[in-house]
């Protein structure tokens, strides 16, 4: 946990813009199930509290771990704590092995789940009273306040790869993720898929920020540069990095990079 804080401060004070966990309950990846890992929500709420000016969130929150009507009052708390400072990131979910230890339900019906959800957070977020009959959800009467820092909400961000979340992202978000369409060569096609879906509804794309995550083991600057430059060259606004190995060192050496970094942008 100290190292999480001296983490979080250094982004806050070397001048990121932004500062993310993510949302797990069991460690992911080739290293195994059996790691330490904190609740994302709550680690959002310690954000808010160690940080002055980042602003923080989740990449992205799994739907299926909350009822909706659950996570819009965690988000509008710390959106509350942090003084209007959340991003609030969510996809559909995919880790199995989760859903299988913890009897998470609804990985099948993954999509659609998180279609109603977002109708159901927004909706409390900015009605004073929400009525909601879904295939998967149902609400009467649902009073939710206080409503958010942020008017009407905070930012949405939406991980998202496949055509059906994409839909969802046209329709919802203000930030894509480029979560589900990791590999580099898939972006462009992607990210015109987004802009197709963008069109059908009849929403300007330009209205939504692309997002990704970028791993920098902190060694060669020149690297993440050039990585993050050509990510910018993209159209991708919002790149997050990932601390690969000694977190404290890399947050250090990424807030030393920052200035080469935002001259790119300009």
């Amino acid at each position: 946990m100290d190292e999480l804080r001296a983490v979080w401060h250094m982004a806050d004070q070397g001048g990121l813009d932004h500062v993310w966990d993510f949302d797990h309950f069991a460690s992911i990846g080739p290293v195994g199930l059996d790691r330490p890992v904190y609740e994302g929500w709550a680690l959002q709420a310690a954000m808010a509290q160690a940080t002055e000016r980042a602003r923080i969130g989740c990449l992205v929150t799994g739907n299926n771990y909350r009822h909706p009507a659950l996570l819009a009052k965690l988000a509008v708390t710390v959106d509350h704590l942090s003084g209007g400072r959340l991003e609030f990131g969510i996809g559909a979910g995919w880790a199995e092995a989760e859903h299988r230890m913890y009897g998470f339900e609804g990985l099948d019906h993954r999509v659609g789940r998180l279609s109603e959800s977002l109708r159901i957070i927004k909706s409390l977020w900015t009605q004073e009273r929400t009525s909601f009959e879904g295939r998967y959800y149902r609400l009467e009467d649902a009073i939710a306040n206080p409503k958010p820092v942020q008017s009407p909400h905070p930012p949405i961000w939406i991980g998202a790869g496949g055509d059906q979340t994409l839909r969802l992202v046209a329709r919802h978000a203000d930030v894509w993720n480029a979560s589900g369409a990791a590999q580099r060569e898939r972006l462009a096609e992607v990210a015109t898929q987004l802009d197709e879906a963008c069109s059908a509804i009849g929403r300007d794309a330009s209205e939504i920020r692309h997002s990704i995550q970028l791993r920098w083991d902190g060694q060669a600057a020149a690297e993440l540069e050039q990585d993050v430059g050509q990510h910018l060259e993209m159209g991708f606004t919002e790149q997050i990095i990932y601390m690969s190995g000694d977190a404290v060192r890399i947050s250090e050496r990424v807030a030393e990079a920052l200035p080469s970094l935002r001259r790119l942008q300009r």
